[in-house]
């Protein structure tokens, strides 16, 4: 069999009563992502026409992949899962298409075993099954004697030698979309639930003198479903697992593999350090000898080599340059770019700022909307008076400049180069270049003041 084009087909219209929530099922997150995100980034990978069967939260569900490119097909009435793929197989014109069937919230399956499923699908339909440590409840897979699935048996149906096998049936399956269109419109609701169920497909196509292939998956978790919170944990605990695992065969070394939670795509060079507890969200890049401390906050940012990220710190659409150290403590809010060997110290709040080589901020400090020079040294408690209560302006600290503890830098406003401004300055306008500049109110004690005191109570 030659195919022309890949279709996949994700079922999507359940309810998720278990979930105990008014999110529809597919839209729980899994690692800061819907569960049918994930569905959808595997089935983008094959390079697929996307057909979405939807129902239960419909408004939601489409508003949340709005920009995506998608088919979506309403299951006004759901009939089980035979009926969702009858409504969905009318929009796959040509015959000699091949059709993958996945799950909105089965989101572990991976590329490579789909690649697979596909290439068995030839023959001309293929499903895919698991070993099961504990199959009770699932149905089993009966293959023939030369290996094919020959029919699929409910739990309740087996006998006692089906009730042995442990291979069951994970749902996914591939196939020819004519053999899959003549056996859904055979399929029949003669059952407890009138349901229309998929797995009659299998039996339908033996019928038919089909060959029906059972690819094994990689592992249970990979064919996993969510039907409530305690299996949403389960999964995302696997997700968790093949992330860090992934990290350590890319050169990274991981604390504790069990306390690290990656909710994105992480980029790591070599000899990484990542400590317990470290969450790392959406595109990260890690260069080598890079160490992240205990309790760490990563999104969108890059980390160059050598540099050290101490414990608690937050980095939020961030650059931090070559050999450079941030926190404890401290948090880098987006638009900030460190140059080489910066330090921003302890309980220091950098927003929409460049530091250049060698600028320290060691402690206690918020940076806003600045440009700081190299080898600038800025004292505990400064702050660039950014805002007006309506508008943002910037500060300049211009190279080798020296900021004295618990200055006010009222932006806007530029620090000369070599500039010394001395501590507790409200600095208002811009300081020229090489020298000291002083700015404190006259001291002064007022004889005889008290302070309030409380009144007592009536």
């Amino acid at each position: 069999m030659s195919s022309t084009v890949l279709h996949t087909i994700i079922l999507a219209a359940g309810k998720g009563t278990r979930m105990n929530s008014k999110l529809p099922k597919v839209l729980q997150p899994l690692a800061g992502k819907p569960l049918l995100g994930h569905v959808l980034d595997t089935a983008k990978s094959l390079n697929s026409t996307v057909h979405v069967v939807y129902g239960h939260g419909a408004e939601a569900v489409q508003s949340a992949f709005a920009s995506d490119d998608i088919n979506w097909v309403l299951q006004a009435e759901q009939n089980g899962t035979g009926h969702a793929v009858q409504v969905a197989i009318p929009f796959v014109k040509n015959d000699e298409d091949t059709v993958v069937v996945l799950y909105g919230d089965v989101p572990l399956i991976q590329k490579e075993t789909l690649d697979h499923l596909i290439e068995e699908a030839k023959t001309g339909l293929a499903i895919l099954t698991v070993e099961a440590q504990d199959p009770s409840g699932y149905g089993r897979i009966v293959r023939d004697g030369k290996g094919f699935a020959e029919k699929i048996v409910e739990h309740k149906d087996a006998n006692f030698v089906e009730l042995a096998i442990k291979e069951i049936n994970s749902g996914i399956l591939a196939g020819n979309a004519g053999l899959l269109r003549n056996c859904l419109s055979a399929l029949k609701n003669e059952n407890a639930q009138a349901e229309f169920y998929l797995t009659d497909v299998v039996e339908l196509a033996v019928a038919q003198g089909v060959s029906v292939k059972a690819v094994l998956a990689e592992s249970e978790a990979e064919v996993a479903g969510v039907n409530d919170k305690i299996q949403l944990a389960g999964v995302e605990n696997s997700y968790r697992q093949r992330k860090a695992e992934d990290l350590m065969r890319r050169g990274a070394t991981l604390a504790d593999p069990t306390r690290i939670d990656i909710r994105g795509h992480v980029e790591v060079g070599q000899d990484v350090y990542i400590d317990v507890n470290v969450v790392l969200k959406g595109n990260i890049k890690l260069d080598d000898n890079v160490v992240i401390g205990p309790n760490c906050v990563i999104i969108e940012s890059q980390v160059e080599q050598g540099a050290i990220i101490k414990a608690n710190s937050i980095l939020e659409y961030s650059h931090v340059g070559p050999r450079s150290t941030v926190g404890p403590y401290a948090r880098l809010r987006p638009e900030t770019f460190l140059g080489s060997e910066v330090k921003v110290g302890n309980f220091v709040e950098v927003k929409k700022s460049t530091l250049a080589k060698g600028a320290k901020v060691s402690h206690l400090t918020y940076i806003g909307d600045a440009q700081i020079g190299a080898d600038v040294n800025i004292g505990a408690g400064t702050v660039t008076c950014n805002y007006d209560g309506v508008n943002k302006y910037k500060t300049v600290i211009k190279k080798d400049s020296f900021i004295g503890s618990g200055t006010m830098l009222v932006a806007p406003v530029e620090i000369g180069e070599g500039s010394t401004i001395a501590a507790g300055s409200v600095i208002t306008k811009d300081t020229p270049a090489s020298e000291l500049t002083i700015a404190r109110a006259k001291q002064k004690t007022i004889p005889g003041w008290k302070r309030p005191e409380k009144k007592p109570k009536d």
